[in-house]
């Protein structure tokens, strides 16, 4: 008897973000496979029984590898087993959940697709940045700074540059530099507003914002680094007007007396 894989969208990073139905895959799995953005509390609602495999990545170094993933998913199911694959945000959108699924076709594995929200949305609507609006974006786009240096995808910065009004990058705070160098040298105004969020949807969410000309040194100051969403366009102008959880964090924050 095989079982059935199920890859889930965990959300943001905030728990309550996750949908009831990935919350019900966590609650009847027999083995879990998560990754590293995903929330610790999400777990506490697996069966005490569940096995729980850690599959966590980081910047150049890899705990689990894809193919390996990919295998133990194929192997558990073949048992006969309820597992669950556990992805920060959505597991189509740069999750290679795709892969996943590839794999488990291939060898007569059922699967189903269960979205999360992803971060290039969530994190930005946490910091009161929305990613379409009537009159400042009509259309958005969600890219991998993975893709900054790389001479095959160089065609597309003309197109993101002219033909879209807000960009979402993810993973993108190392090619930061260049991300910015290639949106100016193909047409983008240097004074075009910028946002980092980093830990975007947690108590500890930061916000940077400034310009393509200057955000650089405003990054280095906060000392932001990953895992933060870089959001662009017009849109970031509402941060101000519309930042209610920052604001909301700040107001819960006991008051020191001197």
């Amino acid at each position: 008897m095989v079982g059935k894989v199920y890859l889930v969208g965990a959300g943001p990073g905030d728990p309550d973000l996750i949908t009831v139905k990935g919350l019900r895959c966590i609650e009847q799995a027999d083995v879990i496979l998560y990754d590293r953005l995903v929330n610790p509390e999400l777990l506490k609602h697996a069966k005490n029984e569940a096995q729980l495999v850690y599959c966590g990545k980081l910047p150049h170094y890899h705990t689990m590898k894809q193919e390996t993933i990919n295998r133990f998913l194929v192997k558990y199911a073949k048992k006969g087993l309820q597992v669950v694959r556990l992805k920060g945000g959505d597991p189509f959108v740069f999750g290679r959940g795709g892969e996943e699924a590839e794999e488990c076709a291939k060898h007569d594995v059922p699967f189903e697709i269960v979205p999360g929200i992803t971060a290039g949305i969530a994190a930005s609507a946490y910091a009161g940045i929305p990613v379409t609006h009537r009159t400042l974006s009509k259309s958005f786009a969600f890219i991998t700074g993975h893709q900054a240096g790389d001479e095959a995808a160089e065609h597309q910065w003309a197109h993101l540059a002219n033909g879209v009004d807000t960009i979402c990058v993810y993973m993108g705070v190392s090619q930061l530099s260049t991300i910015i160098n290639q949106l100016i040298r193909h047409g983008k105004s240097p004074q075009t507003p910028i946002a980092l969020i980093h830990w975007g949807t947690l108590g500890v969410q930061r916000t940077v914002t400034g310009t393509l000309e200057t955000i650089e040194g405003l990054v280095q100051e906060a000392q932001i680094s990953n895992p933060s969403m870089i959001v662009i366009g017009e849109v970031v102008r509402l941060h101000k007007k519309l930042n209610w959880f920052e604001d909301e964090i700040v107001a819960k924050m006991p008051v020191v007396h001197g």
